[in-house]
């Protein structure tokens, strides 16, 4: 994935490049909050920060406050790295700014790989969930939606296929009344006994 690395110090900064590269990952590399805050104004593409908490201008969890802000992005998942102390009062400050992980120095390459597979599958799961909420090729009549490979599919395949949510099946009361009522009526009908026609005799 692509990442945005945010340190200062350039020592610090070789860290991480050098830890996000072994992971395998792409590293764009900045040295402020507003520097992170510009590329990713510029991009789409960029799904995870990683950030040092105290740098001049702008720091991490001011960085933070803003990507939170903004309005119809994709999700980007923050990782706050720092060497403050993990005090209830810092992981609070943390968390109410957006930081959805908080990692101490010096890193832990092995802690920062497991954070970046969090990251990873909640990343996934944001994705279908946007993906359910933007308008879906639906049909008129069978309601059966079109998915990306044009392959048609029943409403709760598609959704259950894409976040694991199983269906339980009920009528509405509108349902029941203008289907349910009439065919059940009709039943009736058709099984009661039919009267059998008298005969007149003649004597």
């Amino acid at each position: 994935m692509k990442i945005i690395a945010v340190e200062d110090d350039p020592v610090a900064r070789a860290v991480l490049r050098l830890a996000l590269r072994r992971l395998g990952h792409e590293i764009i590399e900045v040295d402020d909050g507003e520097a992170a805050w510009k590329i990713l104004n510029e991009t789409t593409d960029v799904r995870i920060v990683v950030s040092d908490w105290v740098m001049p201008r702008s720091d991490g969890l001011e960085l933070c406050r803003r990507i939170r802000e903004r309005a119809g992005s994709d999700y980007v998942y923050f990782i706050l790295v720092t060497s403050r102390d993990a005090t209830q009062e810092n992981r609070m400050a943390a968390a109410d700014a957006g930081v959805d992980d908080f990692l101490l120095k010096p890193l832990d390459v092995s802690e920062l790989w497991t954070r970046l597979r969090v990251a990873e599958r909640i990343l996934g799961y944001t994705r279908q969930v946007r993906m359910l909420e933007e308008l879906l090729p639906i049909c008129a009549y069978c309601k059966k939606i079109r998915d990306d490979q044009n392959y048609w599919q029943q409403l709760e395949g598609f959704i259950s296929e894409r976040t694991g949510v199983d269906f339980s099946h009920s009528v509405c009361p509108d349902c029941y009344q203008r289907v349910l009522v009439p065919e059940i009526e009709s039943l009736k009908q058709a099984a009661a006994p039919k009267s059998v026609p008298s005969v007149e005799r003649k004597h």
